[in-house]
């Protein structure tokens, strides 16, 4: 029998322990979060030994985006099909292979091809972890398992941009690429020796653009847009906006990021306040919250003590904002659960591309303020796209 939603009035045992394949799968966004945040970091160190521009080298980081958003698309649905686990073993193992091929690339079309394969492999692991922990969780911490597993993009960030420059410096890019590939296989050899084991769905998964039609889809994406939009809009520009308009070093914008993921993982000590409440009621006011965060860049932004404590703000927000997004899609159809999360990958990473390159002229011509109140309606059109009530008929599955 399912919950027909996360509020259900059924008494739900809220102090069961996580099951121990959560922390796997923490491990896992980590290791992937981690290829995604290193090479801006280590870019000049790149262009200099390939001879050519950090924005050349950078195209590695458009074609991983890509890579990642067309794989979640058209082969998240295997994730029903074949088995989360199944299909993150094979995911992780493709990632291992593609990194260590990073880590040999002696030019830059080399690294943006295995950037590539490593952005279809992550599209694949995506969606397959997010139905794992979604699939796994005990009744009634739905949230605080999600919420977990979502830290690892909190370990990757602190971890990732801290210290791939460090290796770069003291040994070599090519390090970086080869210390994240032996982790990827290590993710894959720890979740290949665990006792976590799933069931394919029965019947045929549905192709992504027919999942569209499943009841409660399409608002949320709409929501996912706006929000990841908002979110690379002002990510992207907040590093420039630190060294030319606030005359901080380079080296403010490793503070910023720490900052951000101490407050994105803080968050997750308060993930039984979901679940007490239900995704449903909460994701507006998350949305909200956010909305008041870029609100908060908008007037505080020239000072770069005020910018940290918004920036602190802004990972606690955005932690509920995803942690919730992620419960509400899981929960429509556990039968199409990778699929729904494959478009919700899709969407993510086709919003960085749009966030970064939208956000752009807007920054360059108005200034970071009036990209932040960008950002704030954004993320108003997220928070009135969470509030959508489906009809009775179509009320979605937990």
């Amino acid at each position: 029998m399912t919950k027909t939603d996360q509020s259900s009035a059924i008494p739900l045992d809220t102090t069961a322990r996580l099951p121990a394949v959560t922390y796997v799968l923490t491990f896992c966004i980590a290791v992937i979060g981690s290829n995604s945040l290193v090479l801006g970091p280590i870019a000049p160190e790149v262009a200099r030994s390939l001879g050519t521009s950090v924005a050349l080298v950078m195209s590695a980081s458009a074609a991983f985006g890509l890579g990642t958003a067309a794989s979640a698309l058209l082969m998240a649905r295997h994730v029903d099909r074949l088995g989360a686990r199944r299909m993150l073993l094979g995911a992780l193992l493709g990632l291992a292979a593609a990194l260590a091929l990073s880590a040999l690339a002696p030019a830059v079309p080399a690294l943006a091809l295995t950037q590539l394969a490593a952005g279809v492999a992550s599209g694949i692991a995506l969606p397959a972890i997010y139905a794992g922990a979604a699939a796994v969780a005990p009744p009634g911490r739905e949230s605080r398992t999600i919420g977990v597993v979502l830290t690892g993009w909190t370990l990757s960030m602190v971890a990732g941009v801290s210290l791939s420059a460090l290796v770069a410096d003291l040994v070599h890019w090519r390090a970086v690429y080869a210390v994240v590939a032996l982790l990827a296989f290590g993710a894959f050899a720890t979740l290949k020796t665990s006792r976590y084991r799933d069931a394919p769905a029965a019947g045929s998964a549905p192709w992504p653009l027919a999942a569209l039609r499943i009841g409660g889809v399409k608002p949320l994406l709409v929501a996912c847009a706006a929000f990841m939009s908002a979110f690379y809009g002002i990510y992207g520009y907040l590093g420039d906006h630190l060294h030319s308009a606030l005359g901080e070093p380079v080296s403010a914008n490793g503070i910023v990021a720490l900052v951000y993921g101490i407050g994105f993982g803080a968050a997750a000590l308060l993930d039984g306040v979901v679940d007490r409440l239900g995704a449903r009621r909460v994701m507006p006011f998350a949305f909200l919250a956010v909305a008041a965060v870029y609100l908060g860049f908008a007037l505080a932004g020239g000072s770069f003590a005020f910018v940290l404590v918004i920036t602190f703000l802004w990972g606690l927000s955005n932690h509920f904002g995803l942690n919730v997004l992620i419960m509400r899609l899981a929960a429509i159809d556990p039968a199409r659960r990778g699929t729904i999360m494959g478009l919700n990958s899709a969407v993510t990473y086709l919003a960085v591309f749009a966030g970064t390159t939208g956000f752009g002229p807007l920054y360059a011509s108005q200034g970071f303020e009036m990209a932040a109140l960008a950002a704030l309606v954004l993320m108003l059109v997220a928070a009135a796209a969470g509030s959508w009530r489906l009809p009775a008929s179509a009320t979605p599955r937990n």
